[in-house]
């Protein structure tokens, strides 16, 4: 059934309006009669369409319930900036994984360096990624794509989450199933980039508490990580 997201949704009528609009009438040839789904704040809003404009769209909903395919944590990402375009990947897996927020880094050791203004043309286009993805993989929300982030400033907001993870290729950390998951909601997971993460920032980030989780002797790329680490930790808090 075709998927659509809207901040404006009540159990009267919703009017989906501009690109989706369009799309629902001239690219899917819907009709009146015909069912959608419309999510709206982590809610399914089972509809019938009950007018179609060259612009507008009415909906009844007929059955609403919360989106079966959101997890119970609010995930977020911090993936430290990788080069060309391993980023709009990272997104995309993420969203389809369950992730509520992506979080770019810039830290120490990442070979592409944009400023935050460059990377503000790159943001429209990750959050465009995003959309997509929750769509296609059933997402009752569509996460969140934030401006980039010194890693000053990401430190401080991982350190505002229930937990959070660092993932470190050194020796010397602790697996996933030995992190207490259990009553934590609010969970920050941080990767680092192709060079991965200095001492220093990885010291910072242990003083901060972070849990410093070693996935084994195998080194994943920067692009592999988060797809593993994310299915690890919504396996383990009963997610997946």
């Amino acid at each position: 059934m075709p998927r659509f997201f809207t901040e404006h949704a009540n159990e009267q009528e919703i009017i989906i309006t501009g690109e989706d609009a369009r799309h629902i009438g001239r690219s899917l040839r819907m009709r009146t009669g015909e069912m959608l789904t419309v999510c709206s704040c982590g809610i399914d809003y089972q509809c019938e369409i009950t007018r179609i404009t060259e612009s507008e769209v009415y909906l009844h909903p007929v059955e609403i319930h919360p989106c079966a395919a959101e997890p119970s944590i609010h995930l977020t990402l911090y993936q430290a900036v990788p080069k060309q375009d391993k980023l709009a990947e990272i997104v995309q897996k993420a969203t389809e994984l369950g992730a509520c927020e992506i979080v770019p880094v810039l830290t120490s050791r990442c070979i592409a360096r944009p400023d935050k203004k460059e990377f503000s043309k790159k943001q429209e286009r990750l959050q465009k990624i995003a959309v997509s993805a929750a769509k296609q993989s059933g997402r009752g929300i569509i996460p969140q794509v934030h401006p980039l982030h010194t890693w000053k400033e990401a430190l401080a907001s991982m350190q505002k989450q229930d937990l959070s993870i660092m993932l470190y290729e050194e020796q010397g950390g602790i697996r996933f199933g030995e992190i207490p998951f259990d009553g934590q909601t609010n969970i920050g997971l941080f990767i680092g980039s192709e060079g991965g993460i200095s001492e220093d920032e990885a010291q910072q980030a242990v003083s901060a508490g972070l849990y410093r989780v070693w996935l084994g002797n195998r080194i994943l790329r920067c692009e592999t990580a988060p797809t593993a680490a994310i299915s690890i930790l919504m396996y383990l808090t009963k997610n997946m």
